[in-house]
């Protein structure tokens, strides 16, 4: 019995010895990832820079310049073992969750308690004015199935009033060899008079995106989902295609009115449903959509 334990224990150990591991003209794992971090404040510190998008652009280069320096490796090693990783997505995504932890921890140095973002810096989940956002305050995103695509519900509970109106905003990074960036963030209120509100937004630019859910009457939100989306996914491309999201909350403010609903049309589907078609315009960063659908419950028209 003895000796058929050591031979199991020694069938383990050369499994585990034999596992493949990163290539050596790659850049390491553990090295990869503290380069990334670097990477990624070097880029949102130029984008705090004042000036022209150009001047922006020379300074971004300049700092990711400096982060190769700092790590020894040039930008051919950093863009090969990036595409390696990347064509790993388990790995990759793996990687960049540990990535997005070690940023919120520096998220001072990255802006997060300057400008719009800093606003709401420091809100608790609960008061007049508060970031309901429980999800990860970071995530990565690639057009590759199923990294293309991240739901999420937001739970509602007595805190939620009549009245209440949105704000929804995140910093996003691109890391794009090529190909056109599509993302859109859709989001969707189900209200206690089963009019179900909902909102498109795309958006394609570094830094701040904002999306505004204006107060819907008196009528309070019974249920609150939605998602990101980046395509781009049946493309053939062996280039790295990336989306960063940081910062992400998703602020409530009571008896607050942002925007106006206005009213444009009414129309009716075949089921004698009424579908109220209001658009408001997109957030601060891309283009938009929105559409109320006031369901009335009763005999259905035939």
């Amino acid at each position: 019995m003895n000796r058929l334990l050591l031979i199991v224990i020694g069938v383990v150990m050369w499994l585990v010895g034999c596992k493949p591991g990163t290539p050596s003209e790659y850049i390491q794992p553990d090295d990869m990832e503290d380069i990334l971090v670097d990477y990624h404040m070097a880029r949102a510190m130029a984008n705090q820079e004042d000036g022209s998008y150009e001047e922006r652009n020379y300074h971004q280069a300049l700092y990711i310049e400096a982060v190769m320096a700092k790590h020894g490796v040039t930008q051919a090693e950093f863009d090969s073992s990036l595409v390696y990783y990347y064509r790993r997505s388990d790995r990759f995504v793996k990687m960049y969750e540990r990535i997005a932890e070690r940023l919120e921890e520096k998220a001072l140095v990255l802006g997060a308690t300057e400008g719009e973002i800093g606003k709401f810096a420091s809100l608790s989940t609960s008061g007049d004015t508060a970031n309901i956002w429980a999800e990860r305050a970071a995530y990565v995103m690639t057009p590759i199935p199923p990294y293309n695509r991240w739901t999420f519900e937001v739970e509602v509970d007595t805190a939620f009033h009549s009245g209440d109106s949105f704000l929804m905003q995140f910093l996003s990074d691109y890391m794009y060899q090529d190909g056109t960036r599509t993302a859109l963030l859709y989001l969707a209120l189900t209200y206690d008079n089963d009019t179900i509100i909902s909102k498109n937004l795309y958006f394609s630019s570094v830094g701040l995106t904002q999306m505004r859910i204006p107060e819907y009457e008196n009528h309070k939100v019974k249920r609150l989902q939605g998602y990101f989306y980046v395509g781009g996914g049946n493309e053939r491309t062996t280039t790295t295609r990336l989306l960063f999201l940081r910062n992400i909350q998703l602020i409530r403010f009571h008896n607050k009115q942002h925007e106006d609903v206005k009213k444009d049309s009414i129309e009716s589907d075949s089921l004698g449903r009424q579908h109220r078609v209001d658009s408001l315009g997109s957030g601060s960063s891309g283009r938009g959509s929105e559409r109320v659908v006031s369901v009335n419950r009763g005999t259905p028209q035939h």
